[in-house]
């Protein structure tokens, strides 16, 4: 007989979210996601100074507040066609790379590891659910332990390094329209560079090598949770030269790979606490009204779709897309622990990518990329040279940006009229992942991998909560 579940909240991620799960067979059948806070950003962003834009943004999320003000900043430089100087394109880069650092470490260690070891009896271990499903010895328990507390100075690291060019964190001066207002100096990229050092150490010799343990320990959550394997990129981290990306934009779906075309983009608010005219394209729909009553509705989240389908978002997403090559750690522990000898990441198999285990892998994976990639932008940047650029009369404008916040996708769209902000859309990563239901009827990324997840404890239902996690919501 099916059974009702319902974990509220989900404990340990970023955000508001309830799961309702309905369970038969010790198997979820349906799942529904609730995201449970209206914040209203549109609404607050109208009338202002467009300059105020990047640094309002940047409180919508504590966790990746760079990638919002870097979105921000782009928008409006589409909009009155300002060029960014090559040291404030590197800038940048390392200002998102270090965020991107503390994003995903904080996301395995302080949000996720608890699903996989047991802490002491003391917060924040405990309080705890009982039978937990650990499946770890006294000696890999300990390292673990040991890792979670070294990577709370590491994540420090990572928000100074940000704060070398940034001013500050977690919400950054340093990211400004037309560039980057700090100036290079050979004193801020040692002190950078001392940090990022160490860093790398700890990506390099832990957090890696552990994900690979884990998803052999753990081999029955990298087949469940696939879900509908369709994957989104926008592209991050540009090349100051060449304008391409380190990971460049693309769209995986049904099996094939397409270029990404952002006209494709729709949000729909079929069951969604919004209006119906709150809805449709990113680049026209008004600022969202509230409306609690609507029929069939169950969160403030919208529905991101693309081409009419779910998409998820994030590192896995990314890494499939771009078919990016393995660390060598990954080159030498995956043949071990997949059963292949993988250089890149899609040959670790589309089974194993979209599963909780693979999820996480994904995370750790990038990790790597995005440090050791940190090293070439460092020695690029040149000092004494430019990294603002002079900004135009910003009186009546339009315009958007493409980029990738750590969790995924990333888009803003805006308009100036008479000095001030009109109009302003952002389409953040959890509008794709941990989506309601379109208007369709399609179940959100989410949702969708929940369907089909083993539930063996329906008192505990563990593995609900480790999937969720793993998309870092």
């Amino acid at each position: 007989m099916a059974v009702s579940l319902a974990i509220d909240p989900v404990t340990r991620i970023e955000g508001h979210l309830k799961a309702r799960l309905e369970v038969d067979g010790n198997m979820v059948r349906d799942a529904w996601l609730t995201g449970g806070m209206f914040r209203g950003f549109e609404t607050i962003l109208m009338g202002r100074d467009p300059t105020d834009a990047p640094q309002i943004v940047q409180r919508i999320c504590g966790v990746c507040p760079v990638s919002h003000a870097l979105a921000s900043c782009m928008a409006l430089e589409d909009a009155f066609s300002i060029d960014c100087p090559r040291n404030g394109v590197l800038l940048r880069n390392l200002m998102q790379g270090a965020n991107f650092l503390q994003s995903h470490i904080l996301s395995f260690y302080q949000l996720s590891s608890q699903d996989f070891f047991q802490g002491p009896a003391e917060p924040p271990f405990f309080p705890r659910r009982k039978k937990s499903d650990l499946r770890l010895g006294e000696a890999a328990t300990a390292m673990m332990l040991a890792q979670y507390l070294e990577s709370l100075d590491i994540r420090a690291l990572c928000h100074e390094m940000a704060a070398v060019f940034g001013g500050r964190m977690p919400h950054v001066h340093g990211i400004v329209p037309g560039g980057a207002s700090s100036a290079v100096t050979s004193e801020k990229k040692e002190a950078f560079r001392s940090r990022l050092k160490k860093v790398r150490t700890f990506i390099e010799e832990r957090y890696v090598p552990l994900l690979y343990l884990l998803s052999e320990r753990y081999a029955d959550l990298a087949r469940v949770g696939r879900g509908w394997a369709n994957a989104l990129c926008m592209g991050v981290f540009p090349h100051p030269d060449t304008g391409s990306h380190s990971l460049h934009a693309g769209v995986w779906a049904g099996g094939r790979l397409y270029p990404f075309e952002p006209d494709k983009v729709m949000e729909n608010v079929g069951h969604s606490w919004f209006s119906e005219q709150s809805g449709g394209s990113p680049f026209r729909s008004p600022p969202p009204v509230v409306d609690l009553d609507k029929a069939g509705a169950y969160s403030f989240s919208k529905a991101a779709r693309y081409h009419g389908m779910p998409m998820e978002v994030g590192p896995h997403a990314r890494l499939w897309i771009n078919d990016t090559e393995l660390s060598p750690m990954g080159r030498e522990l995956a043949p071990k622990h997949l059963g292949r000898h993988a250089t890149h990441f899609c040959e670790l198999g589309e089974a194993f990518v979209f599963s909780i285990m693979g999820r996480h892998l994904a995370r750790a994976e990038e990790t790597w990329m995005v440090a050791e990639a940190m090293e070439g932008w460092l020695n690029a940047l040149t000092p004494g040279e430019s990294t603002l650029a002079p900004l135009p009369d910003m009186t009546d404008g339009e315009g958007y940006s493409l980029t990738e916040a750590p969790r995924g996708s990333l888009m803003h769209c805006l308009k100036v009229k008479d000095g001030r902000l009109s109009f302003y859309q952002i389409l953040p990563a959890t509008l794709w992942n941990a989506s309601p239901r379109d208007d369709a009827g399609l179940r959100g990324p989410m949702e969708e991998a929940l369907v089909g997840l083993p539930v063996p404890d329906k008192n505990n239902p563990v593995n609900a909560g480790r999937l969720v996690r793993a998309f870092d919501p």
